[in-house]
Parts: structure tokens; C-alpha cells; sequence
């Protein structure tokens, strides 16, 4: 989907929620509140009434776009540049796309670029063949600490499987415990190969599926080793470390730990469906089925 398909697809708020409703109930409308098929459409404002327990609701009810003043057409093509941004986009760099330098504020674009994140979220699904896992620390050096001081950054852990899906992982406990965490999470006990890197985070510390374990040592400037014709290396995982990290120099330019977990998902949704081309239809349909953000709960 490209942005004047977007823009001659669906100019109206009209054409926009019957888009909404479809993805929302392929099978026909269903009273969110009751699961009633039983619903009759009132004439005013597409919105419609449950003959069951006479609650009334529009496609936009109890989602994302729920309580939103924003025209469906600004929200339909946020989301396309959102979701095909490879890098990201700032709240500031969306807003002087849609509404220009002088007009806007920075506080509607910041919150609908973290209504989108919240829908941007995956179902936990455990990984199995080739895995890769790695560590990377985001956040800037406090003021006199040396470069190998971590206490004021934050641990992410990222997870891929080799031709599959990848997984960032935003860890607040302690690194190794973290770490068996994410396993024990996220990678199935039927996983063929674990790849690390040479860190002694890893060394013991991988449970059950320690004798999986395949390391290359960066250390030693090894970067790939080929045993048996199989690939040991974490380069795929660590191009991915490098992408989103490119994001926050170049988009964002400073994530803070609070909301670190939503740009990861962001991240992760979109590097996930990097070949589909519905990305953008499937990104609506998430934040159809996704509970609703308030600016209450985003900010507290």
C-alpha cells in the first residue's frame, strides 16, 4: 500500500470505518460488549445498537482509535508511514507530515505514534530450530562514569530464528537472570541450536538447552565459523541490534526506559512483516482487536 493509494482509497471517515468494520468482524458486526450478533444501524454516525443489551457502538469502540477527535483519514495515513518507515519516524518528524511546521502539536502526534505501538504488540509464541541470542545495552553514559559502566542503561535480549521471527526482549532483572528468563519464555525445549557469542552470560547459564549451545568468540575476531556445513554466527541478530539502534540515532534520537518496551515492539512488528505486502492492512487489524491507550495511562 503506498501513500496516494491510501489517500485515494480512503479520503472520508466513511470509507475508513467500513474498512474498520470489516477487519474488525469479518463475519459479520458483533456487540463488543455482549458478543450479540443481534445489532441494528442507527442513522447517525455509523453507530450501531445491540438489540440484546441495548449498548451502542461504532467499529472504533473499545480500540485504539477509541475517544479519538482525529479524522480516520490522518489516522489511516500515520499508520502507513509508521509501518513503512524501516527505521522508525518521530513524533515531530509525523507531525510536520501531517499538519506542517506551523500547525499541529507535538503532544496529538506523540500520542497517536504510541497508540499505533500499543496494537504493534506480538502473541508469545515459543521458537524452536536455529536460534540466535544476544545482549545489547541502550542509553547514554552518565556524566564521569567509564564506558563499561551499565548501571544507567537498559538490557534488551534479542531472540531470532534463522528464516523465522525475531523477539527484543526489554529486561529489568539481572543480566544472567534475564537471560534464563527469556528462555524459559520465549524458546522451546524441541530448539535444534542455540548461537552466542563468547560473553559469560552464557556459560552455565542456559538451563536445559545448555548442551545446545554453539559459540562464536568475538573476541578473537570471529565473526562466522562453518561446522559440518552449519553456520555459526550471531551476525543475524546483531544486524538487527544495529537497525533499531540506527532508528534511535536517526529517527527518535532518545528513548527513554519507561517507553523503551513500545519502540522494541514497534521494532520487532515491523522487521516481522518486512515481506508482506498487507503490512498495512495488517497493522489496522491490530489495532481493531487492540484494548485502548489513554493519554492517562501513557503518562503515569
Amino acid at each position: 500500500m503506498t501513500l496516494p493509494e491510501v489517500n485515494s482509497l480512503y479520503p472520508t471517515n466513511d470509507r475508513c470505518r467500513e474498512l474498520l468494520e470489516r477487519l474488525r468482524w469479518p463475519e459479520g458486526v458483533m456487540c463488543p460488549r455482549c458478543k450479540d450478533t443481534r445489532v441494528s444501524r442507527l442513522r447517525d454516525y455509523a453507530r450501531y445498537e445491540c438489540v440484546g443489551c441495548e449498548y451502542q457502538f461504532t467499529a472504533t469502540s473499545g480500540t485504539i482509535f477509541h475517544d479519538s477527535h482525529l479524522p480516520l483519514p490522518i489516522w489511516f495515513v500515520a499508520v502507513l508511514l509508521l509501518c513503512e518507515a524501516k527505521k522508525g519516524m518521530s513524533a515531530m518528524q509525523l507531525k510536520r507530515t501531517l499538519w506542517g511546521k506551523d500547525r499541529g502539536s507535538y503532544k496529538t502526534a506523540w500520542y497517536l505514534c504510541h497508540r499505533i505501538r500499543a496494537a504493534m504488540s506480538e502473541v508469545r509464541t515459543m521458537m524452536d530450530g536455529t536460534i540466535e541470542i544476544d545482549e545489547t545495552y541502550i542509553g547514554g553514559r552518565a556524566q564521569g562514569v567509564g564506558s563499561g559502566n551499565k548501571d544507567n542503561k537498559a538490557m534488551v535480549i534479542g531472540i531470532i530464528q534463522r528464516q523465522g521471527d525475531l523477539k527484543f526482549i526489554h529486561c529489568k532483572d539481572r543480566p544472567k537472570e534475564a537471560i534464563r528468563k527469556a528462555l524459559q519464555e520465549h524458546v522451546s525445549e524441541d530448539v535444534d541450536v542455540i548461537v552466542t557469542d563468547e560473553s559469560i552470560l552464557y556459560h552455565n547459564n542456559l538451563g536445559s538447552h545448555q548442551e545446545k549451545r554453539q559459540s562464536v568468540n568475538h573476541r578473537a575476531k570471529e565473526y562466522v565459523r562453518y561446522e559440518d556445513g552449519f553456520m555459526v554466527t550471531t551476525n543475524t541478530v546483531e544486524s538487527a541490534f544495529s537497525l533499531f539502534k540506527r532508528g534511535i540515532v536517526g529517527s527518535w534520537h532518545k528513548v527513554s526506559p519507561k517507553h523503551l518496551a513500545a519502540y522494541l515492539n514497534e521494532m520487532t512488528f515491523r522487521f516481522n512483516r518486512r515481506k508482506r505486502s498487507d503490512l498495512f492492512i495488517d497493522t489496522l487489524r491490530h489495532m481493531v482487536t487492540a484494548d485502548p491507550l489513554t493519554f492517562e495511562n501513557l503518562t503515569a
